[in-house]
């Protein structure tokens, strides 16, 4: 038994990485393309679009993983009925259900992956990859350069005199307008900083004016820094559960989260779906494969989607259980009934 059960998963494995790796290109290629989107608006180098392509890893394992193991059942099933294995294995005395207990090992672990995926990798992630952006759409607000018309930097208006090539600025003037008072600075050189989103300006070598109906005043200084003219909004969360389940009611995160756990739970509850699909009679069934699959995989995540909208966290009870009884009266009627 182990032989044939190794040998079964050994063609299941082959075909998984066969479908698996060409799937997960093109969604990467699609990932590159959306990655390649933000460029209108901020820049990029090569190492930060893949750091922000490895952000996105999590996402990407999540929809091709199931779907690929899926598909690789279905096929190796299909392959070895085809070469009339199948049938040699039932003529022995083995069961349709020893098929089934040696996916059934491996669908529960990918599952798991699947779970712990999502649940903990998926909320990390996309916080990291929503916060870099937010931190480079905040650089890109103060692109400086030196001009006629001086720049906006949040209640300050600057004027740069001179951009130097190491991005800092020299003869550089601020001024600001409050309602009892006027302030005026200048200084040699500036140079912007942020510091975790909080962008700062740092001028060196200047003086400083303050001036009212009642006083005027100045300093000199050699290091001065305005703080918080621009603060970047960071999403942040301690652990995965305030992720999906904020103390403010996320409809969005909580419509998400009742998906994805069905996501997750597709390779075990189709494990009969795939044997029903994929073990034929070579001689006498021209069974329409690869439509079936298609079908099988668009039911199954339209229902989950569908139903979370409908009736909420009820459709992972209704779903699971349901997905999981219809495919087993088709596993028995057509699979166990024959063979």
């Amino acid at each position: 038994m182990k032989i044939v059960q190794n040998y079964i998963r050994e063609s299941v494995s082959i075909l998984f990485l066969s479908i698996f790796l060409p799937l997960f290109s093109i969604a990467s290629i699609v990932f590159l393309i959306k990655l390649a989107t933000y460029t209108a608006v901020i820049q990029l180098t090569i190492f930060e679009m893949a750091k922000l392509f490895f952000f996105m890893l999590p996402e990407l394992l999540f929809y091709t993983l199931p779907i690929s193991f899926f598909v690789a059942i279905t096929l190796a099933l299909f392959k070895l009925s085809n070469d009339n294995e199948i049938v040699v294995l039932f003529a022995l005395g083995i069961r349709p259900k020893l098929i089934i207990k040696t996916v059934l090992k491996p669908a529960l672990f990918l599952c798991a992956i699947l779970l712990f995926n999502f649940f903990v990798l998926f909320p990390h992630a996309k916080t990291l990859s929503s916060n870099f952006i937010s931190y480079k759409k905040s650089e890109a607000k103060f692109n400086l350069s030196a001009s006629e018309f001086g720049h906006k930097f949040g209640e300050w208006l600057l004027y740069i005199g001179k951009d130097n090539q190491n991005e800092t600025y020299s003869d550089v003037i601020l001024f600001n307008k409050k309602q009892d008072e006027e302030v005026l600075i200048r200084a040699k050189n500036a140079q912007i900083i942020n510091d975790s989103g909080i962008l700062r300006l740092k001028l060196t070598s200047g003086e400083g004016y303050s001036y009212s109906d009642e006083k005027f005043t100045q300093i000199n200084f050699e290091t001065m820094f305005i703080n918080d003219t621009m603060k970047t909004d960071l999403d942040k969360y301690e652990t995965p559960m305030e992720y999906w389940l904020p103390e403010a009611p996320s409809s969005k995160k909580r419509k998400m989260l009742i998906s994805n756990i069905l996501f997750s739970l597709f390779p075990v509850l189709s494990i009969f779906l795939a044997a029903t699909i994929g073990i034929v009679h070579a001689r006498h069934q021209k069974g329409k494969i690869y439509l079936f699959m298609f079908l099988g995989i668009i039911l199954y995540y339209t229902l989950a989607v569908t139903l979370q909208l409908i009736i909420g966290s009820y459709a992972l009870l209704v779903l699971a259980f349901g997905w999981l009884l219809g495919t087993y009266i088709l596993y028995k009627k057509i699979i166990v009934a024959k063979f």
